[in-house]
């Protein structure tokens, strides 16, 4: 991911030699034979250099132990209910053929159902810098064998934050995208209309080439769903952004007041536009998935073996899934029909924003802090995290600052399948270039009054394109100039033509359509070859005219002139 060829074979070696550095074995569950996984390794080192497309060779990865790897056990930390798949989650086999490595599976709230990373009978996993502080849950283990460098990336789950409140307590990026974006087969169900399968890294960019290998639908997951041909592949340059009025920060520790300010200071130095709106509504939905009877997924997912395995059960989430016998059907009928308005009115509030900011965690405790008040404490970590999977939204947790030992990390939450908005916005945040986090949609190349900083570059902003750079044309094209206004080009195949300099963008498919329907005559789209022997959409005409301005050498050259 960083650009650098870097042997499977070493990596794994550093991984191991890093486990032993580190000594947390709570941060696992089951950990791979070192052999076993050196000999995968080389067997990808070997396949690389035979020619093997393999975007992910030379990295290791940790696997949080709700979601199957082949042949080692998932316990959802709970010994009872061990098992050994004999294939692969969706996510894993997708990982595996693109030449990552696993390490083995982490340690996590006990069925996913946490906060905090202390229920579970294989230990609380202390945070990664502070380790009298709480990693954060329930994929805490995931969390911190990337925090602790011992993995270049990790798979997590999420349905109430678990895959961004332990990226914001151990100081790095966590992305849960939209619901059904990656497919949750072989993951053993949490509230599995809810459940997502995340990812940690140490940066966004890492997470980006994680989830361009796993994003997609799956037959195995009726659950996954394809990317819209509408959905944007760029955040404006000036973004809308929402941000909760400071009556809504109550539950934000005074520790961390001065860090969220900070953060806000920098989202608009960025020059995104912020603006304080009332999210009482999106906190009143969000109790709904303890306090309402949708906790009877949970009940219906792992309830009946909790009760027959009393002993193996951790008595924080046997109570919170024994809360599911005191609702009816009845309730559950209601709740999920309250929770159907409040995605209206969620989507209403949000409207006229890109997205909203919001602190990914209010707090950092301590592992007294839970051990003092594990519900309260639990409740408290997930004020602005337990309504986003609840209303089909989705969320990008960065680093925002410490306090001490105490860590804070900000949210960008976008509406479901606008993720690219959301890892624009963190990225301009963390000062990183932005990286495409989903495959998908269609390039045009641009030559004149199109690109970057030209007068009409808004159409194709304005159609969430993105920038993703120059192109030149083959050595066989000249360049018309048009009397319009504003003055635009177009290009023309010729025997006697030149290589001319312009821009590539890529739009959704649905944007691309607009784009042409849009488009005034004689100006239309067709092919252009480009000079490394490619072919691409461009802007053609359908009646050549013009002034041929071909000996200018493109068009900026041709206004300079």
């Amino acid at each position: 991911m960083t650009g650098e060829t870097v042997s499977s074979a070493a990596r794994a070696e550093t991984a191991f030699e890093r486990i032993a550095e580190t000594d947390r074995p709570e941060v696992w569950i089951a950990l791979r034979d070192k052999d076993d996984v050196i000999a995968e390794a080389r067997a990808v080192d070997a396949a690389a250099a035979a020619g093997a497309d393999l975007p992910l060779a030379g990295l290791v990865y940790a696997v949080k132990d709700n979601i199957d790897v082949a042949g080692l056990p998932t316990t959802a930390a709970c010994p009872s209910y061990t098992y050994v798949p004999q294939r692969d989650a969706t996510a894993v086999a997708r990982l595996r053929a693109a030449g990552a490595v696993c390490l083995g599976k982490t340690n996590l709230d006990q069925f996913a159902t946490g906060l905090v990373g202390t229920r579970s009978p294989y230990g609380a996993v202390r945070g990664a810098v502070d380790p009298a502080r709480i990693a954060g849950g329930s994929s805490s283990g995931s969390a911190v064998a990337v925090a602790l460098g011992i993995a270049d990336f990790a798979l997590g789950t999420d349905t109430a934050g678990s895959g961004r409140v332990p990226a914001a307590l151990n100081g790095i990026v966590g992305v849960k995208a939209s619901l059904g974006a990656v497919p949750a087969d072989g993951v053993v169900p949490a509230c599995p209309s809810y459940d997502c399968v995340t990812v940690f890294a140490p940066d966004l960019t890492a997470a980006a080439a994680v989830l361009r290998r796993i994003t997609g639908p799956s037959p195995t997951d009726p659950a996954s769903r394809p990317r819209p041909d509408g959905a944007p592949l760029s955040a404006p340059p000036a973004p809308r952004l929402a941000v909760p009025r400071p009556a809504d920060l109550t539950a934000l520790d005074p520790d961390l007041t001065p860090l969220w300010d900070a953060a806000l200071d920098r989202l608009a130095a960025t020059g995104a536009t912020l603006t304080p709106i009332d999210i009482q509504p999106l906190l009143a939905a969000a109790l709904l998935l303890y306090e309402g009877a949708l906790i009877a997924e949970r009940a219906a997912a792992f309830g009946a073996h909790l009760d027959a395995h009393p002993g193996d059960a951790d008595p924080v989430v046997a109570h919170l899934v024994g809360g599911a016998a005191k609702f009816t059907a009845a309730d559950l009928a209601a709740d999920q029909q309250t929770l159907r308005r409040s995605r209206t009115e969620a989507a209403a509030l949000l409207a006229d924003f890109d997205a909203l900011v919001l602190p990914t965690a209010p707090l950092h405790p301590t592992l007294d802090d839970v051990r003092a008040d594990p519900v309260g404490v639990n409740a408290a970590l997930g004020t602005y995290t337990n309504f986003v999977n609840l209303l089909d939204l989705a969320a990008v947790a960065v680093p925002a600052g410490t306090a001490g030992t105490k860590h804070f990390g900000i949210s960008v939450v976008t509406a479901a399948f606008a993720d690219q908005i959301g890892a624009d916005i963190a990225a301009r945040f963390l000062g990183e270039h932005p990286p495409l986090i989903a495959p998908g949609g269609t390039d045009l190349v641009v030559f004149g009054a199109h690109m970057t900083g030209m007068p009409l570059n808004g159409q194709l902003t304005d159609l969430g394109a993105r920038f993703i750079g120059d192109v030149r044309t083959a050595p066989a094209y000249r360049m018309h100039a048009l009397d319009t206004a504003p003055p635009k080009p177009f290009v023309t195949r010729s025997e006697l033509g030149a290589s001319l300099p312009g821009e590539r963008w890529l739009l959704a498919p649905a944007a691309l359509g607009r784009f042409l329907a849009d488009l005034p005559a004689p100006m239309t789209l067709g092919k252009i070859e480009l000079d490394d022997g490619t072919w691409a959409t461009g802007f053609c005409a359908t009646a050549p005219t013009g002034t041929d301005i071909t000996a200018a050498g493109g068009w900026r050259a041709h206004l300079t002139a």
